[in-house]
């Protein structure tokens, strides 16, 4: 090498894998053997991206730079012989994407170090390579937690003649996954022709777009699975999982002249049919904490929700009403008021509440059916818990009964009572009443008064 022995770049630590933000340092060795002239001794960091319209080839047609720092660590003098050391520390810019290579374009990070010696001597460099990873937070992505589904249609045509079609549904659990997880694939094969159909697939693709005059996309597999055939006429679930293998990430964010996409492909040899399902492959894999329907939701929102379907749909099916104990007669209550003498033509459906709906009580009815009638199965405990009912709080009761869907509660058995239908027509006015202490006149008293 002659009067240079050693020169060569060192990263403190041996660290080669960086963060965009973070600071990259090191030293410069130049060793030696006699002495030596230069003018300056500099070292350069930069990063940039190349694109070339060759597979592997670093002729650039195309470049776009990130950052590009030189700073001179000696100025001109001799190098004695011997072994000379010479520190750097650059900082690495917040926008920086991360590292990538291609086939045809690459993203690429050095450091280099230059010795000018004076003229007609031979000037001497050296360089060396890290990389920059800028993690992708899959928890970032919007709508990742959705499924990604797809169905497509086909005609199935055997030797120029049509015999059918063939119907392709599938879907993946998630929409972003990390190196080593699990692809979950779900796929819905219905062959509606008269021919059986080839061999299912399920392969995990890359694309990478590198953005010239003349975009050059560059596709290639990177795991596939394969199934069985799907008969005449026969309709097939087929379920299949595919391991994530080392990747680089979906996004290149920082980088305008390479787009990097994944997808999930479905097909079926014969007929040619498949389907995209586009996936995203990051870093730091889905926290199920951050799921948004592990949210926890109110205390009091499922019991809402069950009152409200209770009290909004009415069960069209004609159920039997059990029999209940007979109890004794029940006593008179005050004379209902002229509104509620109207309601009560017709035998009533629930106990006396105080109804805050806007209309004149009782439940909602369907605006479907607004004069169907309907009876419903009740509970002999059904009183103790009915859906649109409010009692005083000083009201006694032994715990919530067991009420069918949409039913609406009779009257509280006592001693009991005879059987009777229920429906959804609107009950008499009874909140001037001493009730639940004191019993709602009976079916014939209403009519009596």
């Amino acid at each position: 090498m002659g009067k240079l022995q050693e020169f060569e770049i060192t990263f403190d630590k041996n660290k080669v894998v960086y963060s965009p933000g973070e600071s990259i340092s090191g030293t410069v060795t130049i060793k030696v053997g006699q002495l030596l002239q230069c003018k300056a001794i500099k070292v350069n960091c930069n990063g940039f991206c190349g694109i070339t319209s060759k597979v592997n080839d670093t002729a650039w047609t195309v470049e776009e730079q990130y950052f590009n720092s030189t700073i001179s660590v000696a100025d001109k003098g001799t190098l004695k012989q011997g072994e000379h050391t010479f520190p750097f520390k650059f900082l690495i810019p917040d926008s920086a994407p991360t590292s990538f290579k291609g086939n045809y374009g690459r993203i690429v990070y050095r450091v280099r170090a230059f010795i000018d010696t004076p003229r007609f001597a031979k000037d001497y460099n050296t360089e060396k390579a890290f990389y920059l990873l800028s993690l992708l937070n899959l928890n970032e992505v919007p709508d990742i937690w959705e499924a990604c589904s797809s169905a497509v249609t086909q005609q199935f045509t055997y030797m120029l003649v049509k015999t059918g079609t063939v119907v392709l549904k599938a879907q993946t659990d998630l929409k972003g996954y990390t190196p080593g997880q699990v692809i979950q694939v779900l796929a819905n094969i219905h062959n509606q022709s008269g021919k059986t159909t080839g061999n299912m697939a399920a392969s995990l693709m890359q694309r990478v777009t590198y953005e010239t005059k003349r975009p050059t996309h560059d596709v290639r597999t990177m795991v596939e699975v394969e199934g069985g055939v799907v008969k005449a006429g026969r309709e097939l679930e087929w379920k299949e999982q595919i391991i994530v293998p080392a990747l680089p990430q979906s996004s290149l964010a920082g980088c305008e002249l390479i787009k990097i996409e994944y997808y999930v492909k479905v097909c079926l040899k014969s007929p040619d049919v498949m389907l995209m399902l586009p996936i995203h492959v990051g870093n730091v894999s889905l926290d199920r904490k951050l799921h948004p329907s592990k949210k926890a939701a109110p205390p009091s929102s499922a019991a809402a929700e069950d009152t409200q379907a209770s009290a909004s749909t009415p069960n069209t099916s004609t159920a039997t009403t059990p029999t209940l104990p007979s109890r004794p007669a029940p006593k008179p209550a005050p004379r209902p008021t002229p509104r509620s003498r109207m309601a009560s033509h017709n035998p009533p459906s629930a106990p006396p509440a105080e109804y805050n709906q806007g209309a004149e009580g009782g439940t909602p009815m369907n605006d479907g059916f607004p004069n169907k009638r309907q009876s419903q199965l009740v509970s002999p405990n059904a009183f103790s818990y009915a859906p649109g009912l409010f009692f005083s709080q000083n009201q006694q009761h032994n715990g919530p009964g067991t009420v069918p869907s949409g039913a609406t509660a009779p009257y509280p058995p006592e001693n009991g009572a005879s059987s009777m239908p229920t429906s959804l027509i609107l009950p008499p006015d009874y909140v001037t009443s001493a009730y639940p202490q004191e019993a709602p006149p009976s079916y014939n008293e209403s009519f009596n008064t």
